[in-house]
């Protein structure tokens, strides 16, 4: 008898093997397969066109201390952030069915594990966990029901779970102290709750994000990103670009076709401008001369034939504001004096709008002010439009040019506010929990879009590589909805990306690839 448990636990792993297959990968996951042996075998695809999984699964349950369910996963190593939408197909059968992520040590039914699950039929949103192989499985239930966001973040031996209904702020659960291994298998799950039916669900904006690494220095350790193409009516999002090499704040040009993005980062390339073209979804150099070390605050005029950028030059490493044509050449300075960051051109052509740092008259030894400055494209003195207590950043004319809109720190958090084109009539846009930046004006004028962190960001320093939203709220005022949820920050949606047609905004987001 002594041979019986190793030879037990040798045929329960062949079981699985013989149950689930090898090296079936299925879009971005490695392999997929049933865990378990449901009485019917599932089975998970991807529609490529739709960047969409779709999973079919029986299996009698996922609890206390044996599990049945279709999987698809990748072992990952280190922490993780791993996020989707799911939608149950169809009416179902068992309320208890469920969906979500699962991070566990193995194939095995019993295995330890923890998961991030909606259930379809009541809505109960929960953390569920097994801390040991055969143990009984725990619960953390979300104050949430109906939550079709769903999110499991890996922070060492630490495990979050946020979830959402879309349009809503994430609410969020975790554990700490669960140790699944070095190297987890991690992915995407259904369980019908009934062994004699089979469900289906689609999970679709399937993201799975390896963040920066603790202890990185802001604007000299870099991770790669992602170029996203958000549809802000439908929410329908799509990848259409990834890079290892960083680049930032994509503008769309007015004739729908390209997109012009900076590359960031520490290699030969920082501070280049690229032209993305969206039939190719290839990059192209874009020429500006000898003044190449742009940041990511460039701005397209409104008739699309001139592009401002902000960068060093000859003569100084500071920021400065030039313009030059968009379809490339000799860049024209317009602000000498630095740091000059653009944000803004007015609708005639006539006019840009920056933020300035310079010195405070009341503090002439102290840093540099940070403030709203508008100056003739032309050339001239500039004119400065705020006088913030804080810092105001971000500056945009709205289409019809009736107003400027930028985000200030005046309340403590950073907010967005609005003034006349003269400075005049100074109010506030937003006023909630969160840290919120740039304001970017749909062409149609309707909708404001912004980026917004937790309260807990240091509203001076807009951040690279957090958890963020963007979010969307009517040039009218009135609720203010998430229409994004992302890993990023610095160089996410820093300038203009809204689509010609204000449908559509292009962003960045990032990951260690």
């Amino acid at each position: 008898m002594k041979n019986s448990l190793p030879v037990l636990s040798l045929v329960s792993a062949l079981l699985v093997v013989a149950h689930t297959g090898l090296a079936k990968p299925v879009g971005e996951f490695e392999e997929q397969g049933d865990v378990g042996a449901p009485k019917l075998a599932g089975s998970a695809s991807y529609d490529e066109a739709r960047q969409e999984y779709t999973f079919k699964a029986a299996g009698a349950n996922m609890w206390a201390a044996r599990d049945e369910f279709q999987f698809a996963w990748k072992k990952t190593n280190g922490d993780f952030i791993v996020r989707t939408r799911v939608e149950f197909v169809g009416p179902g059968v068992d309320p208890h069915r469920k969906a979500g992520w699962i991070a566990r040590t193995s194939l095995e039914a019993d295995a330890t594990y923890i998961d991030g699950a909606r259930h379809a039929g009541d809505g109960l949103t929960s953390l569920q966990f097994r801390r040991t192989k055969g143990g009984a499985t725990e619960e953390i239930r979300l104050p949430i029901k109906w939550a079709d966001v769903l999110q499991l973040e890996r922070r060492g031996k630490t495990y979050i779970f946020s979830a959402a209904i879309y349009g809503e702020p994430f609410v969020s659960a975790q554990i700490a102290d669960l140790d699944l291994g070095a190297e987890p298998l991690v992915g995407l799950f259904l369980s019908s709750h009934n062994a004699d039916v089979q469900e289906t669900a689609v999970f679709r904006d399937v993201r799975f994000t390896k963040p920066v690494k603790m202890g990185f220095t802001p604007y000299k350790d870099y991770i790669g990103s992602k170029l996203e193409i958000l549809d802000v009516h439908s929410g329908k999002l799509e990848t259409i670009y990834q890079s290892k090499e960083p680049f930032e704040a994509p503008n769309w040009t007015t004739d729908g076709r390209s997109l012009i993005y900076n590359v960031s980062g520490a290699g030969p390339n920082k501070g280049r401008l690229s032209r993305f073209d969206l039939a190719t979804r290839t990059p192209q150099p874009l020429d500006t001369g000898d003044v190449n070390r742009s940041n990511n605050d460039h701005v397209l005029s409104f008739d699309g034939k001139m592009l401002g950028i902000s960068s060093s030059g000859p003569g100084t490493f500071r920021s400065r504001v030039w313009v030059l044509p968009s379809t490339g050449g000799a860049p024209k300075l317009i602000t000498p004096l630095a740091p000059s960051y653009l944000h803004g051109w007015s609708p005639d052509g006539k006019f840009l709008v920056y933020t300035g740092g310079r010195k405070d008259p009341s503090n002439p030894t102290g840093p540099d002010k940070l403030d709203i400055y508008k100056v003739a494209v032309d050339g001239g003195e500039e004119v400065r439009l705020t006088t913030s207590k804080g810092m105001a950043d971000g500056s945009e004319y709205a289409p019809d040019g009736k107003w400027i809109y930028y985000n200030s720190t005046d309340t403590g958090l950073m907010q967005l506010r609005r003034m006349r084109p003269d400075g005049s009539g100074q109010e506030a846009v937003t006023n909630d929990e969160f840290n919120n930046w740039f304001s970017h004006i749909s062409p149609d004028g309707k909708w404001i879009a912004m980026i917004s962190y937790a309260p807990d960001a240091d509203p001076s320093d807009h951040p690279y590589y957090k958890h963020c939203y963007l979010r969307l709220m009517s040039t009218q005022g009135g609720p203010i909805k998430v229409i994004a949820y992302l890993y990023g920050g610095q160089g996410t949606i820093n300038v203009p990306s809204w689509s010609p047609d204000s449908r559509k905004i292009a962003f960045v987001s990032n990951a260690d690839f």
